[in-house]
């Protein structure tokens, strides 16, 4: 898991747009890693990157660019490289089951501690 905690140097115009500009960092990030392990002989088949937005999964997965994604800045297309390489994979998880919530939403306790066991 990356995380890190910075304001963003771009606006997303919508909630699809957010979560699918967010996987192409931790995919820039993953992409590094995966390269210094193959230095120890260690290697990935692919790099699985969990997203709880299925619009943002399929933006990945499709490429055709549609009228409604053509404002996205073409550097947030990185993941969509990387997938067509199948270098990553971009696989669903629920909204329940989000570790990163831990880190970026005010949890009620129980809902917390289920999530930090």
């Amino acid at each position: 898991m990356s995380w890190h905690s910075k304001k963003q140097p771009y606006v997303a115009l919508s909630n699809t747009e957010a979560k699918y500009i967010d996987p192409g960092s931790c995919c820039a990030q993953s992409i590094w890693i995966k390269n210094q392990l193959e230095d120890f002989d260690i290697y990935l088949e692919h790099i699985p990157l969990r997203c709880d937005n299925n619009n943002a999964i399929d933006l990945t997965k499709n490429l055709v660019l549609h009228s409604k994604t053509k404002h996205i800045k073409i550097r947030h297309h990185f993941i969509k490289d990387h997938v067509a390489k199948r270098e990553c994979k971009v696989e669903y998880i629920d909204t329940q089951n989000q570790l990163a919530d831990l880190f970026t939403k005010p949890l009620a306790s129980e809902r917390f501690y289920t999530l930090r066991n």
